[in-house]
């Protein structure tokens, strides 16, 4: 019983390694995924500031911490053999605008960072928050096609 417990823990943990590698040689894939848990972690904290939720300090840290990860990671997600596939919504300004582009996801990183330190209540959070989320679709405009 232990050996079955054994092989089907290393099943697990090499189709795991697998998955992991496969995002790593799809970088549109992985950006894509990096993209939606963006979007989903926003889900709590825009509930909270429509008053649609109750105030909770430590899912909006857990955001802000998402944001911050993302910021970092996102410029890698866009190498240039990733322009095209997989139905991105990159525009081409991506990469004949890197620098740019670059800058918009150390902004986001930046204000993600700056949000954390300074949101200690619902009054900071209303009042910061949004200016993190504006600056999160400091992208969108330039470089994201637009959603039909």
């Amino acid at each position: 019983m232990n050996r079955g417990i054994l092989f089907a823990g290393a099943m697990v943990a090499g189709l795991s390694s697998v998955a992991a590698v496969m995002a790593q040689s799809d970088p549109i894939a992985e950006r894509q995924q990096a993209m939606k848990s963006l979007s989903q972690a926003s889900r709590a904290p825009g509930a909270m500031l429509k008053g649609e939720a109750p105030f909770d300090l430590a899912t909006v840290q857990a955001t802000l911490k998402t944001f911050a990860d993302n910021a970092t990671k996102g410029p890698a997600l866009f190498p240039d053999n990733s322009k095209t596939g997989h139905d991105t919504a990159a525009l081409p300004a991506v990469w004949t605008n890197k620098s740019d582009f670059n800058m918009q996801f150390a902004k986001f990183g930046e204000a993600a960072v700056a949000a954390q330190a300074s949101i200690k209540d619902e009054a900071s959070f209303k009042a910061i928050f949004p200016t993190v989320q504006k600056t999160c679709g400091g992208c969108h405009e330039n470089y994201r096609a637009k959603k039909s």
